[in-house]
């Protein structure tokens, strides 16, 4: 929805007010008509008591007078009443089945025959000359229950004043009938009655309409804005609001054997159509999803916009199978390229999908498996779509364990530092060694860092983790010969967070070590998802003298650009194109154009996972000059990389004395 359509829809409020004014015509809306004449049958039990007052007087004033004529009035006046009374109760203005017009004739039918009724006998009693208690009696009953009954059917002005008049007129008749002085004075002080009564009457009127057209105006008011609370401005699906209310609603409609699918979908690398692109484009990007997944929603789905790149779509299923056809037809939708302002895009999804009641029997229960789906399509490599399974919960548990134990390590020490030295292949001489952190839980024994490091990424921990591991690796590197340098791997998260660089400043101060001596290795993942943090970490720190290394070069979105643009001294060819089950001729033709572009650039190629003498011999003639790898030897404690470096240094200075 545009800003324009939402201000449109703010606005509409006060054009329902200048439209439920009312004019001098006096129109009313269907439904204001309606509640008027729905107040005319509240209340029923008004209508007997005053009709029982009535009759009385008339059983009374035929008892005093003896005239068999009251007698009848009073009986055709309880005739009256019941069938009103009995209307009253058996029609019900709630039902849709009788009609507005039809309520308001039987009322018009009943309440004027019993005013003409009443007006009739109390002018009787005046015109005849019967006992001054009688006319009394009744023409009070009948002046009393016009003026009345005006107040209390206001709500339909023309009823009102046709009681009133249908009461009193008669009377003022034979008052005037009579030739007598009072009764001509009470004739002419009842027709003065009748438009005081017929002003108040029309402003009880106006004020009921008033009121009730208020409150339509409110209704509709208070619909649009749970419209716009449930509705996503962007794209016009619902919202996460929305998508709850819908949830609840349906679950509570369908039987206990229904099937019901959530699809988490979550856009991959959306955030550099916004970054690249721009804001507005990712929104048409957005819209363009939403009509994709609408159009491929089956009927009686919801659609939504959880939130910045994610959808969901909830929606009755057959059975597994349904769902799987409709998860794979929602993934081809997506993946077909898009077309905007003649840009041609492509975005892929990475889908997480749980079933009712397979995979909860609740809203919250569904929601939770459709997210662990999610994570597990996206941990497993994006683009895929994953069905959740009970494992993941079990997953989830140990992640959730290992997180807090991790956090408990580091406050206990039980994390440590080992150090692999990575060697010049020309003089075999250290010249770096790596820093990799090891795990020695005091119960479980020795925990791999593809364990917990994925943890600590998830859940922020590697910021503190890769903060404390650049301080000791830090402090260890500081006694070690001015020669060897130390390198430590970084996290992306931990580039990203506030005071990333300052930390490294701190770590280096602390330790006293020369910032020349600290080689950072990040890998290329880390340009594409944030180059703006990135690039300020990497000239921050670079103009302090801290080197940069490329890791893992050649797995991941490898480009020559990032090369060109960051000041990197040194790249790590992965360990996959030495030792790894691809190993021939065209990994072996790809370490020598990386080397040849290193040494060229004046950088350092270094060679990763060399395990035989045949790979040392193999990547030295291709051009890597540093290499690092079990036959050189594993990552070692700080005080086993100290020997190492004291016996090199030790050989070497028996071969200068020899």
């Amino acid at each position: 929805m545009e800003v324009s359509n939402l201000l449109t829809v703010l606005r509409a409020p006060a054009r329902v007010q200048a439209k439920s004014r009312p004019d001098r015509s006096d129109q009313l809306s269907a439904r204001v008509r309606r509640r008027l004449v729905t107040s005319l049958y509240s209340q029923p039990s008004s209508l007997a008591i005053g009709a029982l007052a009535t009759f009385s007087a008339a059983i009374v004033s035929a008892w005093i007078a003896n005239l068999p004529q009251l007698y009848v009035a009073a009986v055709v006046l309880l005739l009256i009443a019941v069938a009103r009374v009995t209307a009253a109760l058996g029609l019900s203005p709630d039902s849709e089945g009788n009609s507005t017009a039809t309520l308001e004739l039987v009322y018009e039918i009943g309440a004027f025959s019993y005013a003409l009724v009443l007006g009739c006998t109390a002018a009787y009693t005046i015109l005849i000359g019967t006992q001054t208690q009688v006319e009394v009696l009744m023409v009070a009953n009948a002046l009393g229950y016009g003026i009345g009954v005006t107040a209390r059917n206001a709500g339909r002005l023309t009823i009102a004043i046709g009681q009133l008049c249908l009461t009193c007129l008669p009377i003022a008749l034979a008052c005037f009938l009579t030739g007598s002085l009072g009764f001509i004075a009470l004739g002419i002080t009842i027709l003065l009655l009748i438009p005081a009564m017929i002003s108040i009457a029309s402003n009880i009127f106006k004020v009921l309409r008033d009121s009730i057209a208020a409150a339509e105006t409110s209704k509709k008011l208070a619909d649009k804005m749970q419209v716009l609370a449930r509705t996503d401005v962007v794209t016009g699906l619902a919202n996460r609001a929305g998508l709850n209310h819908a949830m609840v609603e349906t679950m509570m409609a369908v039987d206990n054997d229904s099937r019901l699918a959530l699809i988490w979908i979550d856009l991959d690398r959306f955030k550099e159509v916004n970054d690249l692109l721009g804001h507005p484009i990712g929104d048409r990007v957005l819209s363009e999803v939403a009509k994709r997944l609408s159009g491929v929603s089956p009927e009686g789905g919801t659609v939504a916009r959880f939130g910045g790149d994610e959808f969901i779509v909830f929606c009755p299923i057959d059975d597994r199978k349904d769902s799987e056809k409709l998860a794979s037809e929602i993934h081809a939708e997506i993946m077909r390229p898009f077309r905007i302002d003649g840009e041609r895009l492509e975005v892929r999804a990475s889908l997480g999908v749980a079933l009712l009641p397979d995979h909860g029997d609740d809203a919250d229960t569904l929601m939770q498996s459709a997210d662990l789906a999610l994570y597990h399509a996206k941990v497993g490599g994006r683009a895929q779509t994953c069905f959740f399974d009970s494992s993941m919960t079990r997953d989830l548990v140990r992640r959730r364990e290992i997180e807090g134990e991790l956090r408990a390590a580091l406050q206990r020490d039980e994390l440590s530092i080992f150090f692999q030295p990575i060697l010049d292949l020309e003089t075999g001489r250290i010249k770096t060694f790596e820093a990799l952190v090891r795990w020695f839980h005091p119960v479980k024994g020795e925990l791999r860092p593809d364990e917990f490091i994925p943890v600590a990424e998830e859940t922020g921990v590697i910021v503190t983790l890769g903060n404390w591991i650049t301080a000791q690796a830090a402090r260890v590197a500081a006694s070690w010969p001015e020669d060897v340098t130390i390198a430590v791997n970084l996290s992306p998260l931990q580039i990203r967070a506030p005071g990333a660089a300052l930390g490294i400043k701190n770590a280096l101060r602390e330790a006293g070590l020369d910032p020349r001596r600290l080689e950072l290795e990040v890998t290329e993942s880390l340009f594409v998802e944030d180059n703006h943090s990135t690039a300020a970490f990497i000239d921050e720190l670079s103009e302090i003298g801290v080197r940069f290394a490329l890791d893992d070069f050649g797995t991941g979105y490898s480009s020559l650009g990032y090369i060109n643009k960051y000041p990197f001294s040194k790249i790590k060819v992965d360990r996959s194109f030495v030792s790894g089950a691809q190993v021939g001729r065209k990994s072996d033709a790809i370490i020598r154009a990386v080397a040849e572009m290193g040494t060229t650039l004046g950088m350092d190629i270094v060679a990763e996972g060399l395990e035989t003498i045949e790979q040392v011999q193999a990547v030295k003639d291709a051009g890597c000059n540093l290499g690092q790898g079990y036959y050189f030897s594993r990552a070692v404690p700080d005080y086993l990389a100290a020997m190492l470096l004291a016996q090199e240094r030790d050989s070497t200075s028996k071969e200068a004395t020899g």
